[in-house]
């Protein structure tokens, strides 16, 4: 009779270890100042950003890929010439985030680490060519002038 019992409450707390294993697998949290993207195994990435807190996905078709939105700092050194055909070194501090509502296409044509393969080439060459416009002399008495023509630049 024990033996019964004992057997029937294992059985029910395997099916409701499965049942948990399968809710578990169901949820996702996205944290405060991240948005996700769902990739779905049959229709790709979806148009949807999901914002934060808890979400249901498909289990084992969807996949929440999810994104840092705030603003962080990134440092990006540069070795360029100026005017007069002088080397300067240059280290350029940039605060960037990306638009929450083009993660999707983000995701799609750059990937996650965007700012690895975007933010070094497009800050290399901006500072290149602004860098050229002074000479090596310019460069060092204007040092503690705001960036010529900035009104500190923000994107939307």
């Amino acid at each position: 009779m024990a033996a019964k019992v004992f057997e029937s409450i294992g059985k029910f707390g395997l099916a409701l270890a499965v049942a948990g294993g399968v809710v578990n697998s169901a949820l996702y949290n996205v944290d405060a100042g991240h948005r996700a993207v769902i990739f779905d195994r049959f229709r790709g990435v979806q148009d949807i950003v999901v914002g934060e807190g808890t979400h249901f996905l498909i289990p084992w078709v969807q996949k929440p890929i999810i994104f840092d939105c705030r603003s962080r700092p990134r440092n990006v050194p540069v070795i360029t010439g100026s005017k007069d055909l002088q080397n300067v070194n240059i280290t350029l501090r940039i605060l960037f985030r990306p638009v929450a509502s083009q993660l999707p296409r983000i995701f799609t044509s750059i990937g996650e680490d965007y700012d690895e393969r975007v933010l070094p080439s497009i800050t290399t060459e901006i500072l290149k060519s602004v860098v050229a416009r002074f000479d090596a002399g310019e460069l060092i008495t204007q040092r503690e002038l705001p960036p010529l023509g900035s009104s500190w630049m923000t994107c939307p």
